[in-house]
């Protein structure tokens, strides 16, 4: 039986933006639980309480990154940029660990902390990563940062399961 080679140009086949949106059909979290929906609002926006912002936006593209969350990872690059992030270090923060010139030491110990936090079930938090952690920021702040990794964590999940489309930031 002879092989046939698909030369369909797959940019072509591609959906717009609008077409994408349209074809989700799942529900939207704030409108059909309204309650919980402001409640994880509220939860991120104590959890961000004292934090730099630019340190909050690495945390949320992290874990972004680490949940393949393209409509958290879209949102957060944007709202970084506009916070006067650089495109190197956006472009650098999935490999961290590889370019750690790009970040101090606090970044890289809050990103370490990201990391095990987002991917807990594979070895839980590490004591050596928490340590790490720990003297990068004092009490306030180090519960802080868990709880953006908590709060980035549960944004991630509900877009994931309500398909939210990458480059549709409903927060405008």
């Amino acid at each position: 039986m002879p092989m046939t080679t698909n030369t369909t140009d797959v940019t072509s086949a591609r959906p717009t933006l609008e077409e994408a949106v349209a074809r989700r059909n799942r529900l939207d979290l704030a409108r059909s639980a309204p309650k919980v929906f402001r409640a994880v609002v509220g939860f991120d926006a104590a959890a961000r309480e004292g934090l730099d912002p630019a340190l909050v936006e690495l945390i949320q593209i992290r874990a972004s990154h680490l949940n393949h969350c393209a409509y958290c990872l879209h949102m957060h690059t944007n709202d970084a940029r506009k916070a006067g992030e650089s495109e190197d270090r956006l472009h650098m923060v999935p490999v961290w660990r590889e370019a750690r010139h790009f970040f101090t030491e606090r970044e890289q110990a809050a990103l370490a902390l990201t990391e095990a936090v987002t991917l807990v079930a594979g070895n839980g938090v590490p004591d050596e990563v928490y340590a790490g952690a720990a003297a990068h920021f004092d009490e306030e702040e180090l519960a802080h940062v868990i709880a953006v990794i908590l709060t980035i964590n549960t944004w991630n999940r509900m877009a994931l399961a309500t398909a939210k489309v990458a480059g549709t930031d409903e927060r405008r």
